[in-house]
């Protein structure tokens, strides 16, 4: 069973631990920072990501379902998927 613990995501971030201690400038420069790494890590695997878009595109040609598993703003995002 997946240890959702190891997760990256599930993990303290190091560069931000203090950030309530910055002042507001360097605490906005390291929010712009830390958000520049989310497309860069995205780009490292398009290739599984177009993998899984050719597949549920295909199944959902062919009457199959996509369900949505999320809480918070994942949740709200399915939801506005399904409108």
């Amino acid at each position: 069973m997946l240890d959702l613990s190891q997760l990256t995501t599930e993990q303290r971030n190091p560069r931000t631990a203090r950030i309530d201690e910055l002042p507001t400038l360097e605490m906005l420069q390291l929010i712009n920072a830390e958000d520049q790494q989310v497309p860069l890590a995205v780009a490292k695997i398009l290739p599984a990501i177009a993998q899984a878009v050719d597949v549920i595109a295909r199944q959902l040609a062919h009457g199959g379902r996509l369900y949505y598993l999320g809480a918070g703003t994942s949740g709200r995002l399915g939801i506005l998927d399904a409108v």
